[in-house]
């Protein structure tokens, strides 16, 4: 397939890009530094910024399936997927694109702490989520919210935190909130669950969460 990915240049996104690369997909990516990209040479490079419509339709331009690992870079107000994902949403809607999924977090909807038990679950409410990663959480909220009203064939693949050490190649899947005690997940298990969504409609048009 042709894959349009947002966020190459990130610790998911380099995962995502190998995976694609390996599966035999041709990959677009939309890179504000092509050539410090360690993996240029596995993707055709489009210069320029996700906050540019013009580069993020030149992007999209013949995909069929959208990959985005966009995301907060420190636990500043950035406002990246505020900005970046109307504009990816956009430019699929104009040129036809109905597929994308796309890399959320755990903090995004309300009900992410149901089954956690209720110490746990004020401790992340109020003291991660209101304070530590109050703006992230804004972020992956907006980004929820503009992908549930787009129209789109979306998934958002919600993990909690993303460690850098080596996949289980399992982990356990709730839509309707972490599983219990959930707490992490390798970013390698995650990027592998979203390439299996490439070619899946289990979780169309659904926010899904993923833990060990």
């Amino acid at each position: 397939m042709k894959i349009a990915l947002f966020g190459a240049s990130g610790a998911t996104g380099r995962l995502l890009t190998r995976r694609c690369f390996d599966a035999g997909h041709q990959i677009t990516a939309l890179l504000r530094h092509p050539e410090t990209f360690p993996l240029r040479m596995l993707v055709r490079a489009v210069p320029g910024s996700a906050f540019d419509p013009v580069a993020v339709a030149q992007t999209v331009a013949e995909a069929d399936v959208v990959l985005s690992a966009l995301g907060a870079n420190s636990l500043r107000k950035e406002d990246v997927l505020e900005r970046a994902v109307p504009l990816i949403v956009t430019a699929m809607r104009q040129q036809q694109v109905r597929r994308i999924i796309v890399l959320g977090s755990a903090g995004a909807k309300p009900d992410a702490l149901d089954k956690q038990p209720a110490w746990r679950r004020w401790v992340v409410e109020h003291l991660v989520y209101k304070t530590l990663l109050k703006w992230p959480v804004a972020s992956q909220r907006s980004q929820y919210a503009t992908l549930s009203a787009s129209g789109l064939d979306w998934t958002m693949v919600m993990p909690p935190m993303l460690t850098h050490g080596r996949g289980r190649g399992q982990w356990r899947v709730d839509p309707d909130a972490l599983p219990p005690n959930a707490s992490r997940i390798a970013r390698e298990d995650v990027a592998d669950f979203m390439m299996r969504q490439i070619e899946s409609t289990e979780w169309t048009g659904r926010a899904v969460y993923i833990s060990w």
